[in-house]
C-alpha cells in the first residue's frame, strides 16, 4: 500500500516515496535527559513509532531510524553543576569536574528513558542507532566552521551566532512557522537554547565557556574558543552524519517547528548546502483533563506516575496510538479505563478464536475487507482511530463463535499483522495460570508496604526487582495483584 502522510513543509497531505529506492530515512528529536519523560513525551515517541513500523510492515521498506539523545544543553548543565538541588545519589558521587558530573547525570536518566520505552511498547531494536550529543562535538565544530566560512556565522565574546538577517538575505527563514517578521530583531543575539517566537534573531552555535560548565576546545580561524554546542546545531550534525542529507522525514512535537527546526533547515543549507528532509511530520500536544499539562496544575505526569496508579503500560500505549497525531490529545483517567475495557474486548475475541466450536458460515470476504479497512486507512495518514474502529465493527457484527474453522486462522493471522503495528495485543492463547513465586510475592509487599510507609525511592526499585524476575504488579485503590509480563 502507498502511504500519503502530512508534511509540515508543504502544507499539505502527499504520496510518501523514499529518496532512495526501497530505503526510508527517518530522524526524531529525541529527549533531553535531564529528568523523567513525561507522558507528552512518551505520546509524541509513539508517533514515529506507529510511523516507522507502518513503512517496515506495510510499505515494505528498510528503515533507518535514528532519535537522538540530547546530553548537552542548559537544563542538563544546570542540574549536573556541583551544588545542585536537582543532585541525588542515584546519579552517584558528585565530582569536581563539570563533565564527569553530567556524564553521570544524563546517564542515569538516558536509562530511565530507555526502560521508558520498553514498557511503552517502543522496542530498541527499532532504531539504528540512539546517538548522544557529546560524541558529535567533532561534526558539530566542523559544520558551524563551514556556517563561518560561507560567510552566515560570526564571533562574539568568545561565542558564535548565525546571523539570521544575512540569511534571510539569501533564503527564506519561517518555512515550517508562519514567524512573525515584525518582532525580527536584527543583530539581537539569543543565548538560550529555547526561546519564543517573539525573539526571532541570532540564535547561538557555539557557547563560549563559563565558569564550572563543561567545555570542550574549539579553533575556529585565528579564535581559540572553549566551550559547548548550542541546542540547535546537535540534530544538523547529527543527521548529516549518520543519514547524509537531505533524508526522507524529520519527525517531533509540533513546539519545535520554530525555533529548533527552523534553525535547524538554516543551518543545515547553510553549512552543507543542502536541504534537510523532505518530510517534516510534527505530532500535536498532549493536554491533562482538558488542561496544559504543568506542574503547577498539579497534573503533571510521568510514566512511573501512572503506573503508581496502577495503571497498565500496554493501555496507556492504545489510548495514545488509538488517537490521531495531528490532533491534540486529551488524557484523562477515564480515557485509559475506556482503552483497558476495548483492548481487553479484542484480546477476549482473540482468546476465543483459539478456544469453543466454530460456526458454518465462511467470513473470508469480510476479513478480507476489514484488512483492506485498516491499513487503508492506515495509510492515511496514520488514520489508526478510524483503522482500529473498524475491528470494532467487525467483531460487532461477526461474535468469535460464528467465525467458521477457516476463519478463525485467517483472523488470526490479520491480528498478527495489526498487532505489528498497534503492539497491545497477545495473537496467542489464553496463557495457563500460573503460581506466583515466593520471592515474587514478598518482593510485591515489601513494595506495598514502602508504598504505604511513602518511600517511594525504595518501592520502585523493588518493582524493578519483581518486573526483572518476569512479573508486573497492578495496585488497585486498596490492594494489589501480581501477573506474569507478556
Amino acid at each position: 500500500m502507498k502511504l500519503s502522510l502530512y508534511n509540515t513543509l508543504t502544507k499539505t497531505v502527499e504520496p510518501f516515496l523514499p529518496l532512495k529506492e526501497g530505503e526510508v530515512r527517518m530522524y526524531s528529536c529525541g529527549p533531553t535527559v535531564y529528568d523523567y519523560a513525561h507522558i507528552g513525551n512518551l505520546k509524541a515517541f509513539l508517533f514515529p513509532d506507529i510511523l516507522q513500523r507502518t513503512l517496515r510492515i506495510v510499505c515494505g521498506y528498510r528503515v533507518k531510524w535514528v532519535m537522538n539523545i540530547t546530553d548537552i544543553d542548559d537544563k542538563t548543565i544546570r542540574d549536573s553543576a556541583i551544588g545542585s538541588e536537582k543532585w541525588n545519589a542515584s546519579f552517584g558521587l558528585q565530582t569536581q569536574d563539570p563533565k564527569v558530573n553530567l556524564k553521570l547525570l544524563t546517564s542515569f536518566y538516558e536509562q530511565e528513558f530507555r526502560n521508558d520505552l520498553a514498557q511503552i511498547g517502543i522496542k530498541e531494536s527499532d532504531f539504528s542507532i540512539m546517538p548522544r550529543a557529546t560524541d558529535f562535538i567533532h561534526e558539530m565544530q566542523e559544520l558551524i566552521r563551514n556556517i563561518h566560512q560561507q560567510g552566515f556565522a560570526y564571533e562574539s565574546e568568545g561565542s558564535i551566532y548565525f546571523d539570521v538577517a544575512k540569511w534571510r538575505e539569501k533564503e527564506e527563514y519561517g518555512r515550517l512557522f508562519a514567524i512573525d517578521q515584525e518582532h525580527f530583531k536584527s543583530g539581537v543575539r539569543i543565548d538560550a537554547d529555547e526561546y519564543s517566537r517573539e525573539h526571532v534573531s541570532d540564535f547561538v552555535l557555539w557557547k563560549a565557556q563559563k565558569e564550572g560548565e563543561p567545555y570542550w576546545e574549539f579553533q575556529l580561524g585565528n579564535y581559540q574558543l572553549p566551550g559547548r554546542p548550542g541546542w540547535h546545531i546537535e540534530c544538523s550534525a547529527m543527521g548529516h552524519a549518520i543519514l547524509g542529507l537531505p533524508f526522507d522525514i524529520h519527525t517531533g512535537g509540533i513546539d519545535l517547528r520554530f525555533p529548533h527546526h527552523e534553525d535547524e533547515i538554516a543551518q543545515s543549507k547553510a553549512g552543507y548546502g543542502s536541504e534537510t528532509a523532505q518530510f517534516w511530520c510534527h505530532n500535536e500536544f498532549l493536554e491533562v483533563e482538558g488542561k496544559k499539562m504543568s506542574k503547577s496544575f498539579g497534573n503533571f505526569y510521568t510514566l512511573r506516575d501512572l503506573l503508581e496508579k496502577g495503571m497498565d503500560p500496554l493501555d496507556i500505549r492504545f489510548s495514545m496510538v488509538n488517537a490521531q497525531y495531528g490532533s491534540v490529545f486529551n488524557f484523562t483517567e477515564f480515557g485509559i479505563e475506556s482503552a483497558s475495557k476495548a483492548r481487553k474486548r479484542v484480546q477476549e475475541y482473540v482468546y476465543a478464536c483459539f478456544e469453543g466450536n466454530a460456526g458454518h458460515d465462511n467470513h473470508a470476504e469480510e476479513i478480507h475487507a476489514l484488512r483492506n479497512e485498516f491499513f487503508s486507512a492506515l495509510c492515511d495518514d496514520l488514520h489508526l482511530p478510524k483503522a482500529i474502529e473498524s475491528i470494532f465493527a467487525f467483531m460487532k457484527r461477526f461474535p468469535a463463535e460464528v467465525l467458521s474453522h477457516r476463519d478463525k486462522p485467517s483472523f488470526l493471522e490479520l491480528m498478527y499483522d495489526i498487532n505489528e503495528i498497534v503492539g497491545v495485543w497477545s495473537i496467542s492463547p489464553r496463557p495457563e495460570a500460573e503460581e506466583i513465586p515466593e520471592k515474587v510475592k514478598d518482593l510485591a509487599e515489601q513494595r506495598w508496604n514502602a508504598k504505604a510507609s511513602k518511600n517511594f525511592t525504595h518501592a520502585d526499585d523493588l518493582r524493578k526487582e519483581v518486573l526483572a524476575l518476569g512479573y508486573v504488579i497492578k495496585d488497585s485503590k486498596d490492594s494489589y495483584s501480581i501477573l506474569k509480563e507478556e
